[in-house]
């Protein structure tokens, strides 16, 4: 019997209007306006594209992803963001809300946009829009689509697949099988990858480039070569590794700074940032260092702490024990410490003290080229084993906050083990480590295995794949069957 949803998207016919020039994603938001004053102009699309934009400003794929790590053995959530706790302590059902139905819905909200874009686009005739100019839009938005498909990939597995706007006739539509979402991701980032201009990007105003939709599709190769078993396919290996290769072409480079990726006022130009969520104060700030440095909405724990080398400057740029402390700048936040550590990586030093008046503006990196080297070298030594191009990824990271190279003649299975610590230290509370646990199909060894969490952690083999929220359910008129397991 074939599967269907009922998706209440139909009210999504607005767009939310940031600017019209080539840099319009660092201007502040406007207005919104009716879809019937709009695609009329050139003008238009191109606020209409900063709606589709602004949509990925969503906190919890933005500045509120490092709460996935309370998903994790890196941190505990104090505050239950997204329903965090429960999750941690294995009470996953389709009613459990917070992140069970929120990346379902916001991933749909996302794609409904998209989709209006993409309708409005395909039909408008105007010479307004050269075909360079329709090609390029079209693979920003496919870009973004391809992004929410992992998504519900990743989490869900069989979702439905809505690539055109849904009206009162159409608004049921097939729950597809988990191949054919992934596929769906894939063939949007390739389309992006082939429309998106060739160049860093830096350099494109913080538009998605090329290289940002190979990140992506790169990011997606390797949380699907896993499978459902966690023993890679080498043929998406294979895939992957090549891929990588051409980004490391591109002219990317490691920041010579660790903490200048992350910071307000040295993000701009960055050469290692391949694709970032742009904000901007007053209008567009976020409350990202009230977050982090006062309310303690994500506290590390010991464990983590323990797992950085002796003399890792990461420790330090990533952590703060007690207190936030920037060269004698101090802060005392203002929630308790329940584990004796508060997240430092995404403070910004100069907007002391934190609280309800702060206005952060650190755009959000999403991607960025030390992933791409660490992928590439997972990849690889997967591939061929530990040669010296994985070395040379690794230890490219590594000395750059001036650690020590890994030791020569390590196995793959050693290297397999120094690539996923380098990992968890480098990519702490970029909101990576619960896909890298869920991909590599160790997360009920790891999880259940936590000793110095202020909760007591369950994860079941089930988990690796989420329910459909119940609400969808519901509103399926009995037609959208739950995933197997619940």
């Amino acid at each position: 019997m074939k599967k269907y949803i009922i998706y209440t998207l139909l009210s999504v016919l607005f767009f939310s209007i940031l600017g019209c020039e080539k840099n319009l994603l660092e201007k502040n938001p406007l207005d919104q306006l009716s879809s019937g004053e709009f695609w009329k102009s050139k003008a238009d699309f191109d606020m209409a594209l900063t709606g589709v934009y602004g949509q990925f400003q969503n906190s919890m794929f933005s500045y509120g992803a490092p709460n996935w790590d309370a998903l994790t053995d890196n941190g505990y959530g104090q505050h239950n963001y997204w329903g965090s706790q429960a999750i941690v302590q294995g009470d996953i059902s389709p009613s459990s809300g917070g992140y069970i139905s929120d990346v379902y819905s916001a991933c749909y909200s996302g794609i409904a946009r998209i989709n209006i874009f993409l309708e409005q686009l395909a039909a408008f005739e105007s010479s307004d829009l050269d075909q360079v100019t329709r090609s390029q839009y079209e693979g920003e938005a496919k870009f973004m689509r391809g992004f929410y498909y992992f998504q519900l990939y990743s989490h869900y597995g069989s979702t439905p697949l809505v690539l055109e706007t849904l009206t009162l006739e159409n608004q049921i539509q097939p729950k597809a099988p988990e191949a054919e979402v992934l596929a769906q991701s894939l063939a949007d980032l390739d389309s992006a990858i082939a429309n998106l201009p060739d160049e860093l990007f830096s350099d494109n105003g913080g538009h998605a480039v090329k290289t940002s939709a190979q990140a992506m599709k790169l990011r997606v190769l390797m949380f699907a070569a896993y499978g459902n078993t966690g023993i890679p396919d080498n043929g998406i290996l294979t895939q992957a590794r090549d891929l990588a290769l051409e980004i490391m072409e591109a002219g990317y480079v490691l920041s010579p700074n660790f903490d200048d990726v992350f910071k307000d006022g040295t993000q701009e130009g960055n050469p290692e940032i391949v694709f970032s969520i742009k904000f901007l104060a007053p209008d567009n700030a976020t409350p990202m260092d009230q977050w982090y440095g006062d309310w303690l909405v994500v506290s590390p724990l010991q464990n983590l702490v323990d797992t950085f080398e002796d003399d890792d400057p990461r420790l330090e740029s990533t952590i703060f024990a007690d207190e936030v402390n920037f060269n004698g700048n101090i802060h005392n936040p203002s929630n308790g410490l329940p584990t004796g550590f508060g997240v430092k990586k995404f403070l910004s030093p100069g907007l002391m003290p934190y609280g309800y008046a702060t206005q952060s503006q650190q755009d959000w990196v999403l991607l960025r080229y030390a992933d791409v080297l660490l992928m590439f070298a997972e990849a690889q030594n997967e591939l061929i084993g530990s040669d010296q191009s994985v070395y040379d990824a690794v230890n490219a990271i590594r000395g750059r906050v001036g650690m020590p190279d890994l030791p020569a003649g390590l196995t793959k299975e050693q290297m397999r083990e120094n690539i996923r610590h380098e990992r968890r230290i480098e990519l702490a509370f970029e909101g990576l480590r619960y896909y890298d646990l869920n991909r590599w199909r160790i997360a009920e060894d790891i999880l259940n295995n936590v000793t110095d969490g202020v909760l007591s952690y369950t994860f079941e083999e089930r988990f690796y794949q989420w329910p459909i929220p119940q609400a969808e359910i519901d509103k399926s008129q009995g037609q959208l069957e739950q995933n197997s397991d619940y």
